[in-house]
């Protein structure tokens, strides 16, 4: 696998917004809009799909499939199970973000199978959600992590390994984790976790890079964590962090992600 560093994600992000992929969402109700606008602002293009009557068909020409398990039921749990089939099918990558994994059994185990389901896949969860998938005990408020991001690396390296995949755990610091390369990434703000759906933009994104071929989750952790910075600069409060996170990541260009991105790699 290529090991991801700064000039390697100045050219993700050229490629992403040269070629515009289309990335599948199959998430909850609280974020549809904010990671659509967030991918758009980027440079990709979203589709809110989540019907089986159109999966295959979808699946066929997009780039990627991203699985957001927050507002789970057990009307949206067959769909998602049927897009990954069709995700493996194409032979594209499955984005997962467990949501509240490790706060009720339903999510757990749907996590789990979706995980074991997925032949090319990215786990993008916070601390707590990366500890329980892994089947370890975790300290979680409903969706909210109480477990720090670095308490978390050995889980992630844990769960790489049974599903063969690499794991983005977010955070104060973020790290991803692969089966041979650690990465340690410095960006982001404190106001960020106070927006719903910064974790969910994450993975969206996340899913955008994996579409032009950034399978580690690298590219997308970077980039919403410089863009985050810049926009707490210039706002009040998490209200205007939301609005000003998406002129962020429009303007976001090679020599502001060069002055800022703080990457630390560990092979």
């Amino acid at each position: 696998m290529t090991v991801m560093n700064t000039q390697k994600i100045i050219a993700a992000l050229a490629t992403l917004r040269a070629t515009k992929p289309l990335v599948v969402n199959i998430t909850n109700y609280v974020v549809m809009n904010n990671t659509a606008n967030a991918l758009l602002a980027l440079g990709a293009s979203p589709i809110m799909a989540h019907s089986q009557q159109e999966m295959a068909e979808i699946m066929s020409f997009s780039g990627a499939l991203v699985i957001n398990i927050g507002t789970l039921d057990s009307v949206w749990i067959p769909r998602m199970h049927f897009a990954v089939e069709q995700a493996n099918a194409n032979n594209k990558v499955v984005v997962l973000d467990p949501v509240g994994c490790g706060a009720s059994q339903l999510r757990t185990q749907t996590a789990r199978h979706i995980a074991d389901a997925a032949n090319k896949l990215i786990i993008r969860g916070n601390a707590s959600e990366i500890i329980a998938l892994a089947g370890k005990n975790a300290q979680s408020k409903g969706v909210d992590a109480l477990d720090s991001s670095g308490s978390a690396k050995g889980a992630a390296f844990y769960v790489a390994q049974q599903y063969q995949c690499n794991v983005v755990i977010s955070g104060e610091i973020d790290y991803v984790v692969t089966l041979d390369t650690q990465y340690q990434l410095n960006n982001g703000h404190a106001m960020m976790p106070f927006v719903t759906g910064m974790g969910c933009t994450h993975t969206a994104l996340t899913g955008a890079f994996a579409a032009i071929g950034d399978a580690t989750g690298v590219a997308a952790t970077g980039i919403l964590g410089v863009a985050g910075e810049i926009a707490a600069e210039k706002s009040a409060g998490p209200g205007s962090l939301q609005m000003n996170l998406l002129d962020a990541l429009y303007q976001l260009d090679e020599e502001t992600l060069t002055r800022r991105l703080k990457l630390t790699v560990n092979t």
